[in-house]
């Protein structure tokens, strides 16, 4: 809470130099024992607390406020950490000096720089001016003591340089919210701070702004009717997220018309979609408890509020956690002491029907909620029963077709380009192929296609024999040319290295994802980047913002740009890989298909993998099975495309090859 008084401090050519101590938990602990730098690891840890905090929109307007300090080098910034022996420590202290060219003002106490800080606890300071004798010394030595700390002259105290690293943030902040100076003036009376009624009771509440469309009304309507349970099976970017606290809304507006509270739990696949739904939930007028990485930074919120909400002090709240997070003992014993009524929201819930998950899904909940685009499980009936069977059946359906002609998504063209295998790609591919069908045969189509089950594994590595064909490289480098001067390009690689790299006792190989980046990044000299399950968080963000603000031209990605981010500016999709499971090859058309600012059209490059022509050792049947199955994904993405005659042309003499007109 940077107060009124920064913005004419700025105004007035003020410079500032700022010390901070980040939070460490007990992760870093762990990274700091196990050896890792520990100002890398400090970095990390005040990047995250400043990544956190900015997701309160008055944070982020309060750091914006440095962003002009910070543009005219007119703020300095370093991080304090107590170092004493092998002990590491926060840096706790309140002091602060203000000085012109003759006198300065110090202060030291206990107040925090917030709006609750300053104007709801009881916080003290002591201020002391340089011109009254009494103050004086004390005025002296607490200017003394801060040079002393930011010339790292301290004992027992460290300090390191940290303007370079929040740059990144403090100018995003900026850009994000120019002009917004008056919005937190502090109460000049001090008196108590006046907060929403949906936040205090933890109410969802319909944001006036939202213009919603006729179809996520009717997807509430259905499951409202069908008791509070049931599936929303909606294209990717057809607005699920929005639909579903649309419907927590309701009916948290009808329970408490009972008298009855609502706790809402959300659960997602991966920890950027908890902000992402964070963000969406307190829109709707509740700041929601984020639950993953330590149990010590959720457990205690999480635990407070099922006791408001059992007190009658809360009308109702929302936690948001992992999958991971989800399944572990300590959520699992939030939920079970739960006593009230509880909705359960599953985004992407497919992922819930893995063995490991539905055998926790809480029995509790008496409500529920599915959400995605594919909820069936591939190769795996017993999951995808147990999913209807636990949420219920689909109770709405919007597919991409019919969101294409709503206007909910964007109309495309789609380029299947076809590769052959190679001869030792083709003999690899015969092999697993028939390794499958003997693991099919013996356990009766029953096993699940789990990444620990043996035919999860086998199906993995014939993806990814597929996936990482070599004749994929030269093919896409004569697509990207064709584009060379486009924005918004997404490639999508195939995961981990070529299977043959270990066959062939190669396991250094380059990936895909490096050959694919330094193709276009070095080679064709377009500006690019990486976005995997490996990047930073931090990172992360900072390569879509730089991508949205036309920075770069391409993001080659492998699963991670999959499920829930969002990349409304993508205009172009290389798949380089993408499997025969329906979910993979859906969820990727539909991230390229959203809706953005002079968004017409999106074009999408899907890279086609056949048996060579001479192919030798390789059965017929394998040879055609192994087309079709490529080509009911061609056949899916061509039927919506603006240029579907033309594609299906394309590929007419393949179907001919091997006799699949009907395909």
């Amino acid at each position: 809470m940077l107060g009124e008084g920064l913005n004419a401090f700025t105004e007035r050519g003020g410079t500032m130099r700022l010390v901070a101590s980040p939070y460490l938990q007990p992760d870093d602990i762990a990274e700091i024992e196990s050896g890792y730098a520990l100002r890398t690891v400090l970095e990390k840890a005040a990047l995250r607390d400043l990544e956190r905090a900015v997701q309160d929109p008055r944070a982020a307007r309060g750091l914006g406020k440095l962003g002009t300090l910070i543009a005219e080098g007119r703020l300095d910034i370093k991080l304090a950490y107590v170092a004493s022996g092998n002990r590491v420590g926060m840096y706790h202290e309140k002091i602060g000096v203000f000085r012109d060219a003759h006198d300065l003002v110090a202060y030291k106490g206990s107040a925090n720089e917030t709006l609750s800080g300053l104007v709801g606890n009881f916080e003290a300071i002591e201020v002391f001016r340089s011109w009254d004798d009494r103050d004086r010394e004390r005025a002296l030595r607490i200017s003394r003591d801060f040079d002393d700390l930011w010339h790292d002259r301290t004992p027992m105290l460290r300090v390191m340089p940290f303007t370079d690293a929040a740059t990144v943030i403090i100018e995003r902040c900026a850009r994000d919210a120019p002009g917004q100076t008056g919005a937190d003036e502090v109460p000049a009376n001090g008196a108590p701070i006046s907060i929403t009624p949906q936040d205090s009771t933890g109410m969802l509440a319909l944001p006036a702004e939202l213009r919603f469309r006729g179809y996520q009304k009717e997807a509430v309507k259905a499951w409202i009717t069908n008791q509070g349970r049931g599936i929303f099976r909606m294209a990717t970017g057809t607005g699920k997220t929005l639909t579903a606290l649309a419907a927590a809304t309701q009916l948290g507006k009808a329970l408490h018309g009972q008298g009855q509270p609502l706790l809402t739990v959300v659960v997602v696949p991966y920890q950027h979609l908890v902000d992402q739904w964070a963000a969406d939930v307190t829109w709707f007028g509740v700041t929601p408890i984020r639950a993953y990485e330590s149990t010590d930074s959720w457990y205690r919120r999480a635990s407070h509020l099922l006791d408001a909400l059992a007190l009658g002090a809360a009308r109702g709240g929302v936690v948001i956690t992992t999958n991971k997070t989800f399944g572990e003992a300590a959520f699992q014993g939030v939920l079970d002491r739960y006593r009230g009524r509880l909705l359960l929201v599953a985004d992407e819930v497919h992922n819930l029907g893995a063995r490991h998950l539905r055998t926790v899904l809480p029995e509790n909940a008496s409500f529920r909620l599915g959400l995605s685009a594919t909820p069936e499980r591939w190769f795996d009936d017993e999951g995808t029963a147990a999913l209807t069977g636990y949420f219920g059946d689909v109770v709405f359906e919007m597919g991409i077709g019919d969101a294409i002609r709503a206007g909910a998504l964007c109309r495309y063209t789609y380029t299947p380009v076809v590769v052959e295998l190679d001869a030792s790609e083709t003999e690899l591919y015969v092999e697993v192929t028939e390794k499958i069908a003997k693991v099919l045969v013996t356990q009766e189509f029953t096993d699940e296609a789990d990444d620990d089950s043996p035919l999860g594994a086998l199906l993995r590595k014939r993806a990814n024999i597929l996936g990482h064909a070599r004749g994929k490289l030269a093919a896409l480098r004569e697509q990207v040319a064709k584009r060379h001067d486009d924005w918004y390009q997404l490639l999508y690689c195939a995961e981990g290295r070529h299977p043959l790299s270990y066959e062939e006792g190669v396991p250094d190989e380059p990936t895909q994802l490096d050959q694919a980046l330094d193709l276009v990044g070095n080679q064709l000299r377009m500006p690019a980047a990486r976005y995997t399950s490996e990047t930073p968080r931090s990172e992360r963000k900072e390569v879509l913002r730089r991508f949205t603000d036309r920075e770069l031209k391409v993001i080659a990605s492998m699963r991670c740009l999959d499920e829930g981010v969002d990349v409304p500016a993508a205009r172009t999709a290389y798949l380089l890989a993408s499997s025969s499971n329906p979910r993979q090859f859906i969820q990727r058309r539909g991230r390229v298909l959203r809706q953005a600012p002079g968004k017409q059209r999106a074009d999408i490059v899907d890279f086609i993998v056949v048996p060579p022509e001479d192919a030798t050792g390789i059965r017929r049947e394998t040879e055609r099975r192994m087309v079709r199955r490529e080509l009911i994904r061609v056949t899916e993405f061509a039927h919506l495309a603006d240029n579907e005659a033309e594609t299906l042309d394309i590929l007419r003499p393949l179907r001919i090859r091997y006799g699949l007109l009907d395909a």
